[in-house]
């Protein structure tokens, strides 16, 4: 009943996003390229919620080095402080998550590239070549709607569990952008199944999956284990990511037995919200970044990693050719 009372927003929403990406594609409104000939990868989704754009992101980078690529990310900082349209900063492995974001230290962690954030994709962007002056190609973490950043490839991830919802744009839906959008990116990224269907034609879909890595202490991240040696505890598994199931679901095909605390995207986590009475607990390590400061020797991370048919890679390193 809600989702058909927001209805009439919906289209309102629609016709607004249209409008805006039709403004950009005439010049009425001016997409901005970066002062150095650097092809820009964007990558996104045309849903909220959790996708697996970071886990993609991150797959992308480190396949980009391996092969002599010299990639930085750029990244809004969702859920950190940092605000302005004339604010961007470095991120570190040890930056501070409340201000930068969860997203961009967790791939700071994992990836060599030098990754920054802003509000303002391109004032980024443009800070970033500034310092570092060796990146050769530049990739957007979350930036398909960042119309001002000129790209030159386009790849957005779907969850193939949560597909398009009921179709509606927001709010009365989970849609950011007409389906139909999805045809004109240079690459569908379909999280857990080889393809997802859709109303209209798509453009050239590749299969993701998500696969579990050794556990680790959060207090010691030295300190790891198999999945398969926390069976048999009762464990309370946590996560504040958009799509928490997925989280839970990944558990259970590891054979654990746990409690589900799913908390909002980007929740700001407080020590007591891991306090179960010394009960083990398992996280994400997008969540983990936020929890170190209190993490404690019953607190275990569950990392994650994509893993992608090699005829994605094959495909974006052809876009990227065809646009040099």
């Amino acid at each position: 009943m809600r989702s058909a009372l927001l209805l009439p927003v919906s289209w309102l929403f629609r016709l607004a996003v249209e409008l805006r990406r039709l403004a950009f594609r005439a010049g009425w409104a001016r997409c901005h390229s970066l002062p150095v000939p650097v092809p820009v990868i964007v990558i996104g989704n045309v849903t909220v919620g959790g996708t697996g754009k970071t886990p993609l992101t991150i797959w992308v980078v480190l396949y980009l080095i391996a092969r002599g690529w010299h990639p930085g990310v750029v990244s809004r900082g969702y859920g950190g402080s940092a605000s302005g349209d004339r604010v961007s900063e470095p991120v570190n492995p040890h930056s501070d998550p409340s201000r930068v974001g969860d997203e961009p230290v967790l791939i700071a962690r994992r990836t060599p590239a030098p990754v920054w954030i802003g509000v303002d994709r391109v004032f980024a962007a443009r800070a970033l070549l500034r310092e570092h002056p060796e990146c050769d190609v530049l990739i957007a973490d979350d930036g398909l709607q960042h119309y001002r950043l000129a790209r030159d490839v386009e790849v957005a991830v779907v969850d193939a569990g949560l597909g398009f919802g009921n179709g509606h744009m927001l709010p009365s839906g989970p849609l950011r952008e007409p389906v139909h959008r999805l045809s004109t990116v240079d690459a569908l990224v379909v999280n857990g199944a080889q393809s997802v269907a859709a109303p209209v034609p798509l453009a050239a879909q590749f299969e993701m999956r998500i696969a579990a890595g050794r556990v680790y202490r959060l207090d010691d991240p030295s300190i790891t284990a198999l999945p398969e040696a926390l069976r048999g505890q009762r464990l309370h598994a946590v996560a504040g990511i958009g799509y928490p199931d997925r989280f839970f679901s990944l558990l259970s095909s590891l054979g654990l037995a746990f409690v589900e605390h799913p908390f909002p995207d980007h929740h700001r986590f407080e020590p007591s919200d891991l306090d179960f009475g010394g009960e083990p607990v398992i996280l994400t390590e997008k969540d983990a970044v936020k929890c170190r400061r209190f993490g404690a020797s019953h607190h275990w991370v569950l990392p994650v990693e994509a893993q992608l048919d090699a005829a994605f890679g094959e495909h974006l390193l052809h876009c990227l050719e065809r646009r040099s």
